[in-house]
């Protein structure tokens, strides 16, 4: 039971390496190409900041372990499977160079795995309406009309100011955007595998008592108290996702920097700094958001507040139908995933 605990951190910590340089993006996107800071010195900077960000809190963390599924309900190949099903959607995404979410990859694959293991009832669809799909359409939709607005102000603001100056502002003023957007990725995202790695050592402590087992020693420092995360699974993740956002994601990158629209400086500042507070909203509120998601509407927002024909809605609409699919694609995965394992364990 222990070497399967210990395949199944690996694999929590290889979603986040790998939600790292998936979503680098979401943070270096338009500081990368509006040419304020060059790729590798702002892939840097972002994992600085996920680290940071990573270790202020555990909200999301909270939800994923206890949210959508009785820990009863849940095993150590329950876990394996939505991590690997989120895992390889991840990968296939990151290599066709779509940001679709690692957020809704995990939920989606932990329903598979549940439901393939324990069945339909077993989990928490409310919770799935409530905590996941709701933000899905709000989160997204509150970042560009924040972005919209944002940009229209600064627009109005700069009116009379020489252009140049503006240019100038505009890059130090992204500097600053970008390392906050990097802060509110690494506080949202990072903690999802926090939850899922507290889910797995929850469900082995409850294996235990039921064996009438009590964990000592080391292993007995590693288990959390009742679902607290444990100090060392919250630098564990942070330390992944930074690993992951440093390795960069050029792919995607490349999409949400000058797919969407030809971004400028200012139009960066505006898409990141209401993207940061889309995020952090939903951060403290426990809500696991995807990051990918809202500075993609933040980024559409500043580009329609210019003109409607800006935006390229031909690759809007390819992100949103990506959006659409990786629930169900990522939970059919981990399904398969799970039935095989439970199969290959009986």
């Amino acid at each position: 039971m222990v070497s399967v605990l210990v395949l199944v951190v690996v694999a929590a910590v290889v979603f986040d390496y790998i939600n790292g340089f998936h979503d680098a993006a979401n943070a270096i996107a338009t500081v990368v190409s509006t040419g304020v800071l060059p790729m590798r010195t702002a892939t840097l900077i972002a994992a600085l900041f996920n680290f940071v960000g990573a270790v202020t809190g555990t909200a999301v963390a909270t939800t994923i372990a206890t949210g959508f599924a009785d820990p009863t309900d849940v095993t150590q190949t329950v876990v394996l499977s939505a991590l690997l099903g989120a895992s390889v959607w991840n990968i296939l995404t990151w290599w066709w160079g779509i940001p679709s979410s690692s957020s809704h990859a995990l939920v989606g694959g932990l329903c598979g795995g549940v439901v393939a293991h324990a069945g339909v009832g077993a989990f928490r669809w409310s919770a799935l309406v409530q905590k996941v799909l709701l933000p899905l359409v709000i989160s997204p939709t509150l970042g560009f009309i924040i972005a919209f607005f944002f940009m229209v102000a600064l627009t109005w603001i700069f009116r009379r100011q020489v252009a140049a100056r503006v240019h100038r502002l505009s890059r130090r003023l992204q500097l600053f955007s970008a390392c906050m957007m990097a802060f509110s990725h690494g506080s949202n995202d990072a903690q999802k595998s926090m939850g899922i790695i507290t889910l797995a050592l929850v469900a082995y402590a409850g294996a235990l008592a039921q064996r009438g087992e009590t964990p000592t020693g080391f292993v007995a420092s590693l288990l959390p108290h009742e679902t607290e995360v444990p100090l060392w699974v919250i630098v564990v993740c942070a330390g992944a996702i930074a690993a992951g956002t440093a390795a960069g994601g050029e792919r995607i990158i490349k999409t949400m920097g000058t797919k969407i629209i030809r971004i400028t400086p200012l139009q960066g500042f505006a898409a990141e700094t209401a993207g940061t507070l889309t995020i952090m909203a939903a951060s403290h509120a426990g809500v696991p958001v995807s990051t990918t998601h809202c500075i993609n509407a933040c980024i559409m927002g500043v580009g329609a507040s210019n003109r409607v024909s800006a935006v390229r809605w031909g690759v809007a609409t390819n992100i949103l139908i990506a959006w659409i699919v990786t629930m169900p694609a990522s939970a059919a995965i981990a399904y398969v995933i799970s039935t095989l394992l439970d199969l290959i364990g009986g």
